[in-house]
């Protein structure tokens, strides 16, 4: 019988954990020394939970209180995995989902890329599309700066008409009939000889259209556009 009582009161105190266990005695020793010293007794009840939980640890055969402490070891052990396991998992799911944010990011700035790039390339075929033939203009007995510079304009795609102006600038000042004596050049854009321009029309001595045509294609066919010839004329003074 008193086997059985003990193992009843082991039972108890390893469901309720060392941790309370040890509460339940610093509060039995306070309640005797306050009696000892003559202060207010506890109330009914709580005096008989302390005496209940007084008598259960001391009922307590020494051996067997290690086994109930190991056992509130062991709970508080599996507590603490159980949080650890929790917020590794937390924090498996806030890495996944930054992630994810950036793995959109980055999708939606390609696209953006690709937008732009389309949107460019949609905007040079118009360009092209839009620009008229050296022999769309009629044929004049002669023709003002401004004149030749509205024809570059209707002539050279848009986006590359500063460049092309800019050479015209530095090598004939817009004048179609400008010659190099010495070196032959000629023309607007100072082909050398002069007579290279023929290949775009057997008018280029008297015709800023046909000048321009041959400009123009001499430009895109040695320096990718007339960009590309600005830039090495700005580096070497000539192209």
């Amino acid at each position: 019988m008193r086997a059985m009582l003990e193992g009843q009161r082991v039972s108890r105190i390893s469901v309720r954990g060392f941790a309370v266990a040890s509460a339940t005695a610093v509060t039995t020793v306070g309640a005797v020394v306050g009696v000892a010293s003559g202060n207010t007794q506890p109330s009914g009840d709580n005096l008989e939970a302390t005496a209940a939980d007084t008598t259960l640890l001391a009922d307590i055969p020494m051996g067997e209180q290690a086994q109930v402490q190991v056992s509130s070891l062991t709970q508080q052990a599996e507590a603490q995995a159980a949080a650890a396991d929790a917020a590794a998992k937390k924090s498996a799911e806030e890495s996944a989902r930054i992630q994810a944010a950036k793995t959109a990011e980055a999708k939606k700035a390609a696209a953006d890329e690709q937008a732009e790039r389309e949107r460019e390339e949609a905007e040079a075929r118009a360009n092209r599309d839009a620009v008229r033939s050296a022999s769309s203009f009629s044929a004049q007995a002669s023709y003002t700066v401004a004149e030749v510079q509205a024809m570059a304009r209707q002539m050279v795609p848009a986006d590359q008409f500063q460049c092309f102006s800019n050479i015209v600038d530095h090598e004939s000042s817009w004048n179609y009939r400008a010659s190099n004596p010495s070196s032959g050049a000629y023309g607007l854009v100072q082909a050398l000889p002069g007579s290279k321009m023929s290949s775009a029309g057997a008018d280029w001595q008297t015709n800023p259209a046909t000048q321009i045509k041959w400009g123009l294609s001499y430009m895109d066919g040695r320096y990718g556009s007339p960009c590309g010839a600005w830039s090495f004329w700005q580096a070497n003074h000539w192209y």
